[in-house]
């Protein structure tokens, strides 16, 4: 009989994301058996290779870890896995896709923390996709999963409300959080079945494509709010830049002033104020105030702290 206040966890993850919802598990009396996780990365200027932040934990506390490329039946992968014996299977950006043979395993199945409100912002980036939409709010679900895109049944779900200039990477840390929380919050329940997997609704199903550095490239023809929330949301990563003076610099936060007055004559992309607040540089509708910017091989400063040595006015960034 399972044990639910003691259940033998297989954790499948990788990046620091999911290293939160292992140290959360660690602190619990479950047993973690054996962690799942990417192979190491070339990373650095000497590309070395790096374990995964997944990895770097379960080491510490002396958890078998396999680093599989792919789950086939004629590699031994999915015997390894068999043998861990666990009872549930927790995945958090694992990013790996684990066909049936595996997903059949655990006796109660694998239990995924997903970072959106589902079926809203399914797929590989839904932080970023969330803050791009404008979206009120976010949160995790904590999803029994089927060998669909994010398509399975959903255990519990926690909210949470953006705001106006929150960042990829202060989203990425808080759904982390919540994430490792809720899950932790759940396992019990799921396991008596006091939780029951509920199907997700088949209206509002959107999907989160993965990022790309091409993305990241600013065009000030378009409005000042999408062009704020594409440099917040892609904040730390692809992050967005644009060329001024043929120097290509990161924008990597900026705010939005609805009161602000774009002269007739100014063109997109051209600096109408540079002063000890922002950069602020006209679009297609409004003005955007650059607060944090970024020349190459540099540290990123303060649009204030960059405005000192820079006589920007009437300059039109590319």
């Amino acid at each position: 009989m399972t044990d639910c206040q003691r259940l033998r966890v297989i954790f499948a993850g990788t990046p620091d994301f999911a290293a939160s919802a292992l140290q959360a598990l660690l602190e619990t009396d479950h047993q973690v058996v054996g962690v799942l996780t990417q192979p190491d990365r070339p990373a650095g200027r000497g590309r070395t290779l790096k374990a995964s932040p997944v990895k770097s934990l379960a080491l510490e506390h002396n958890i078998p870890v396999q680093q599989p490329v792919g789950f086939r039946a004629d590699d031994g992968s999915i015997d390894a896995v068999a043998h861990l014996a666990g009872d549930v299977m927790v995945v958090a950006a694992y990013g790996i896709i684990l066909p049936a043979a595996v997903l059949a395993l655990p006796q109660l199945g694998c239990l995924n923390i997903h970072a959106s409100l589902l079926p809203r912002w399914r797929g590989a980036a839904p932080i970023q996709r969330a803050l791009l939409a404008g979206d009120a709010e976010s949160g995790v679900c904590i999803m029994k999963m089927d060998e669909g895109l994010d398509t399975g049944d959903v255990v519990t779900t926690a909210r949470m409300s953006l705001t106006e200039n929150m960042t990829g990477g202060e989203l990425h840390d808080a759904l982390a959080a919540l994430g490792a929380s809720t899950l932790v919050d759940s396992l019990v329940g799921y396991c008596r079945q006091d939780l029951r997997p509920v199907a997700q609704a088949k209206d509002g199903i959107t999907y989160a494509k993965k990022l790309s550095k091409a993305e990241a490239a600013l065009d000030f023809s378009e409005p000042a709010l999408s062009l704020h929330r594409k440099i917040q949301a892609f904040n730390p990563w692809p992050c967005c830049d644009a060329s001024l003076e043929g120097v290509r610099y990161r924008i990597l936060r900026s705010t939005l002033d609805n009161d602000a007055v774009v002269p007739a004559s100014a063109v997109a992309g051209q600096v109408i104020r540079a002063d000890d607040k922002s950069i602020r540089v006209a679009t297609s509708a409004g003005a955007l105030d650059i607060t944090e910017i970024q020349k190459p091989g540099k540290k990123p400063m303060r649009a204030a702290d960059f405005n000192r040595g820079n006589d920007l006015t009437g300059k039109v960034f590319g």
